[in-house]
């Protein structure tokens, strides 16, 4: 059976939290915003940083501007203090040999996206790699997933694989079930909620729940 893979990257193929969570205080730290816990900041890891930001109290006007003094510090620091999830690497490779394809969809800006994946050598294993645009006319889930799938063949089978209830509900909107992985940055209970096809542990179960 053809079947088309889509990923997640942050909290799904690499632990991005700590450039993500450095880069975020910093900017929480400019409007003069109490820095959240470790355990708070975690959640800006997956969804939209606009709406990140203005959930820890940016005004709604400031969103944008908190995002730039974010990214003076990602783009040349933040992306890189970050590392594959161990396995990962093997299980894209055993998932390409059974003859499925593999895609990322992610609400990183895209070009972002491509140069993290290069600079860990996993680019090459994605067909497509989709992310959100610099001006948010794409940012989230559900609006990657629909300009990825503008560019994908027919396939007998699509499936998303991601780490918080945020992939889960857009890959829904599309009616493509996904697989929570339980070692990311969201909470299992809330992909579950959510309604989750089923959750991974580890990196076997995951390859065994996507080889159904």
């Amino acid at each position: 059976m053809k079947k088309a893979i889509l990923f997640d990257l942050d909290g799904t193929l690499t632990d991005s939290g700590e450039g993500i969570m450095n880069c975020a205080k910093l900017a929480l730290e400019h409007y003069g915003l109490p820095i959240p816990s470790e355990a708070e900041l975690r959640t800006f890891v997956g969804p939209p940083l606009h709406d990140s930001f203005i959930r820890f109290g940016v005004p709604a006007e400031e969103a944008d501007n908190a995002i730039k003094i974010y990214r003076s510090r990602y783009i040349p620091i933040g992306k890189f203090e970050n590392h594959p999830y161990e396995g990962i690497r093997e299980t894209l490779e055993k998932l390409r040999a059974a003859g499925h394809t593999l895609y990322v969809a992610t609400s990183k800006p895209e070009s972002m996206s491509v140069e993290i994946l290069e600079h860990f050598d996993l680019a090459k294993y994605f067909d497509i790699i989709a992310g959100a645009s610099f001006d948010r006319s794409r940012s989230s889930k559900e609006d990657v997933i629909a300009y990825l799938l503008q560019q994908c063949g027919d396939y007998d089978e699509k499936i998303m694989v991601g780490d918080t209830s945020f992939d889960v509900i857009g890959a829904k909107a599309h009616g493509i079930p996904t697989v929570g992985v339980a070692w990311g940055y969201g909470k299992v209970e809330d992909m579950v909620s959510a309604g989750a096809a089923s959750i991974a542990y580890t990196m076997d179960e995951l390859y065994e729940s996507l080889m159904k």
